[in-house]
């Protein structure tokens, strides 16, 4: 995500992050049952309003960093030279979210998350978003050449991966395995193929 330039912009980004990284400390340390949104902005010191301009809901303060996410997919596709592979781009991306999902740091949040069946609804409705913009993404670029039907299965194929990698003995290797699947879907699709 761009640093945000103006003064105003660098206030409310700062704002965010301070609502964010309130909430999450209070989540861990009270369990996020324990945790009310009036808490959270006692606790940093903004109105119950500032909370909810920033945030639409208490789940996402524990998914603070779901647009990044999202953006990033939909670079992966947007921003790519004309003649480089999407898959190999979107693989990277998946890469960095496995490593960042599977830091000893995070652990905790994944625990808070698993044991919580709203933060799992919360996810899950996330990565159904993430992979119909992915899909949009795709299905917009002409150089592809795959069908909107093609790229919204492997768009949710990506999305999907990497939280089976994040539950996965070695992440790595479970990446890996996917993307192969994924490539191999891909190259399935292909119009040439199809017919």
């Amino acid at each position: 995500m761009t640093e945000p330039s103006g003064r105003r912009e660098r206030k409310k980004a700062a704002t965010r992050r301070k609502i964010a990284d309130t909430a999450l400390r209070l989540f861990l340390e009270r369990g996020y049952d324990e945790v009310g949104i009036r808490d959270i902005a006692a606790e940093a010191d903004v109105a119950v309003t500032t909370v909810f301009s920033h945030f639409a809901s208490k789940e996402a303060l524990v998914f603070e960093q779901d647009s990044n996410f999202e953006e990033n997919l939909r670079g992966a596709v947007e921003g790519r030279e004309p003649a480089e592979p999407l898959i190999p781009a979107l693989r990277g991306e998946i890469q960095a979210l496995v490593r960042h999902c599977t830091a000893d740091s995070v652990a905790p949040v994944w625990r808070m998350i698993d044991g919580s069946p709203a933060l799992r609804e919360y996810e899950e409705s996330m990565r159904l978003r993430h992979a119909e913009s992915l899909a949009a993404a795709m299905a917009a670029d002409p150089g592809l050449g795959r069908t909107p039907t093609a790229c919204r299965a492997i768009a949710r194929f990506v999305v999907d991966a990497y939280s089976v990698a994040r539950e996965a003995a070695d992440p790595e290797a479970a990446v890996d395995e996917v993307f192969r699947m994924i490539e191999a879907a891909w190259a399935a699709a292909s119009p040439a193929v199809s017919r």
